[in-house]
C-alpha cells in the first residue's frame, strides 16, 4: 500500500531510502468497509488520510437536517477536515467511506515529526496544500459562476470515475443541486 504514496512523493521531491522507510513507519495502513464514518463531527479529526483505493466524502448537516456533501475524494489523494485537523479544533463535518477504502493514515503529531525529520517531506506537504487550495478555488468559482449543467459536464470531463462509483444524491449535493435537478440534467444530456 505504501508504494503508491512513495511514488507520488518522489514524483515531486527527492526521498532517500531511509526517508521512504520513515514514511512507511509513520503511515498506518487501514481498511474500512463501505458506509463507514471514520471521522465524526463534533470531534477533532484524528488523522490525515491518503486514499490508496476507494471513494470518500466530507459532509455536514444543514439547518434543515439535510446532508450537504462538501468534498468527494478518489484515489490518489489526501483527505480530512484539514483546517480542524491542522488546528486541533472540533470539525463540523463527517468523513465517510462511500465504497470500501484502503487508506494510509497519520496523526498530526506524527505528521509534524515526519515534516521535521524529512525536509523534502515538508516541501511535498506544501505542494499538496497548494494543490488543495487551487482545487478549492476552482470548485468555489465553478459553484458561483457555472450553471448546474455546466458543473455536471465539467465533472463528467474531469472526474468521470466519480459518476461510476458515487451515488447520485452525493454527486448532486457536491455539485450544489438537488437530486431531481441532476436527474433532469442527465436525461437532457443523454438525448
Amino acid at each position: 500500500m505504501h508504494a503508491q504514496l512513495i511514488e507520488l512523493i518522489t514524483q515531486h521531491v527527492p526521498l532517500s531510502a531511509q526517508h521512504q522507510e520513515l514514511c512507511r513507519r509513520f503511515m498506518e495502513p487501514v481498511f474500512y468497509p463501505k458506509n463507514s464514518i471514520i471521522e465524526e463531527e463534533g470531534k477533532v479529526p484524528a488523522y490525515l488520510y491518503y486514499v490508496v483505493s476507494g471513494f470518500l466524502r466530507l459532509f455536514h448537516y444543514n439547518d434543515r437536517g439535510d446532508e450537504v456533501t462538501t468534498h468527494i475524494n478518489c484515489p490518489p489523494g489526501f483527505i480530512t477536515s484539514y483546517t480542524h485537523f491542522n488546528n486541533g479544533s472540533c470539525s463540523e463535518e463527517n468523513l465517510e467511506c462511500i465504497t470500501e477504502c484502503e487508506l494510509l493514515r497519520i496523526t498530526k503529531v506524527d505528521l509534524d515529526l515526519l515534516i521535521k525529520q524529512i525536509p523534502s517531506f515538508k516541501d511535498f506537504s506544501i505542494y499538496v496544500f497548494q494543490q488543495s487550495l487551487s482545487y478549492n478555488e476552482k470548485r468555489s468559482k465553478g459553484l458561483a459562476t457555472f450553471t448546474a449543467e455546466q458543473r455536471y459536464l465539467r465533472l463528467m470531463d474531469v472526474q468521470p470515475e466519480l459518476l461510476q462509483n458515487v451515488p447520485m444524491q452525493y454527486i448532486a449535493s457536491f455539485l450544489g443541486m438537488n437530486p431531481k435537478s441532476l436527474s433532469r440534467i442527465r436525461k437532457q444530456i443523454i438525448r
